[in-house]
């Protein structure tokens, strides 16, 4: 039996296919050597910086952004935030199926934005893309997990450490492992948008 080539797109064993045409593979490759070389070295303050070479790359960001140089935004071109949003220190932007970030959110450190998953009862473990949308005033705490499809609506807290993989209420706090609801959170006069 020949051995399965993991580069052949006919390979008869879906897992060594790729889940993307090299058209995309090559686009992602740049980006990240961009990523690398222009931003990822760079001094925390230069925010703008990062978010030109953002909007270079198709992102589409509001007028005062604060991109962090350990942040990993998966394809800029699916990313679209509106004014003065956070994506802080080693968060994770897996943007696959694209993420909108409305104005005033956080995203904190280390948080991970799961935009796609596999479908495991398919054969060829068939990719699935959810968009994810963060609300304006929401705060997605460090190292919380919001998976595909979710929907964070304006104002709501996702706890530290939290997973989410249902919609979270305007103005409500969650947390744990799987979210829980734990209350209303205060509106303060700038959370109306």
């Amino acid at each position: 039996m020949p051995a399965l080539d993991p580069h052949d797109p006919s390979s008869s064993d879906p897992l060594l296919r790729p889940m993307q045409p090299k058209s995309d593979q090559l686009r992602r490759a740049i980006w990240l050597v961009a990523w690398n070389l222009l931003c990822r070295w760079t001094p925390t303050p230069l925010h703008r910086w990062r978010c030109f070479v953002l909007t270079l790359f198709g992102a589409r960001l509001g007028p005062r952004n604060f991109v962090y140089p350990s942040a990993r935004i998966w394809a800029p071109w699916l990313l679209e935030t509106e004014d003065v949003v956070t994506i802080s220190r080693d968060a994770s932007v897996y943007n696959v199926g694209g993420i909108r970030i409305g104005s005033h959110a956080i995203v904190s450190e280390g948080a991970f934005l799961c935009g796609a998953t596999h479908d495991f009862h398919d054969v060829n473990f068939r990719l699935v893309a959810k968009p994810i949308i963060v609300g304006a005033y929401s705060w997605i705490c460090a190292r919380a997990i919001i998976l595909p499809g979710v929907e964070c609506g304006e104002g709501s807290v996702l706890g530290a450490a939290a997973v989410t993989s249902r919609n979270l209420k305007p103005w409500t706090v969650y947390a744990g492992n799987r979210a829980v609801e734990l209350g209303e959170r205060k509106r303060s006069d700038r959370g109306k948008v």
